[in-house]
């Protein structure tokens, strides 16, 4: 017997191209730039400001760095150094003798770099070529040369210092404005860090 031939599956028709997929929006140039800003304005917020705060901390209470002008601390200090100075140690213990210190005599002016000779109560004079505390000299292994001039003996007030340049030939000190009271001074000379050739500790 013979059957009829099963029919055929029917045409498949065609559909025509598969659509392209979408494309993801592209952010406009306008996000773009705002979202730059963003970052930046985060990043200096982040890294920027907290540098600069902590950095005027430090000036304010710790440290900061000065420069040497003028020869009153030859030979040991010359014009031109840069010097570190240290403002910890005197709000924890008075100046003592044979600090090298930075002060300022009044508000606005010049910042001086001195050693402290005398402390308070103490009596300074000088005669014969050299200084003399409490009526004893002073022991100055500092010094290039002697301490021409005189002193009649004065008595260093409280709260105050006598201080004086290493080279008492140019020096502009206690000689001439008097003893220097403890809050005008900044802060202890501690290290040379320019030249190179002259790194190291103030002594």
């Amino acid at each position: 017997m013979n059957f009829p031939d099963r029919p055929s599956e029917p045409p498949e028709w065609p559909t025509g191209p598969e659509p392209a997929p979408s494309a993801a929006p592209q952010p406009t140039p306008t996000a773009t730039a705002g979202s730059f800003v963003a970052r930046l304005a985060r990043e200096v917020l982040e890294t920027v400001v907290p540098a600069i705060v902590i950095a005027l901390l430090i000036h304010a209470f710790l440290a900061q760095a000065t420069r040497v002008y003028g020869q009153s601390m030859e030979p040991n200090l010359h014009t031109n150094m840069r010097v570190v100075v240290e403002k910890l140690s005197y709000k924890l213990n008075p100046p003592q003798r044979g600090d090298v210190v930075v002060l300022r005599l009044r508000p606005g002016d010049d910042l001086l770099i001195k050693r402290v000779i005398a402390l308070p109560g103490e009596e300074v004079s000088i005669h014969d070529g050299r200084v003399y505390i409490n009526g004893q000299p002073l022991d100055e292994p500092y010094l290039a040369g002697e301490t021409r001039g005189n002193l009649a003996p004065r008595v260093v007030p409280p709260l105050h210092v006598f201080v004086m340049g290493d080279n008492r030939q140019a020096s502009n000190d206690s000689r001439s404005f008097g003893p220097v009271h403890v809050d005008n001074i900044v802060g202890r000379a501690w290290f040379v860090y320019w030249p190179l050739a002259d790194v190291g500790a103030v002594h």
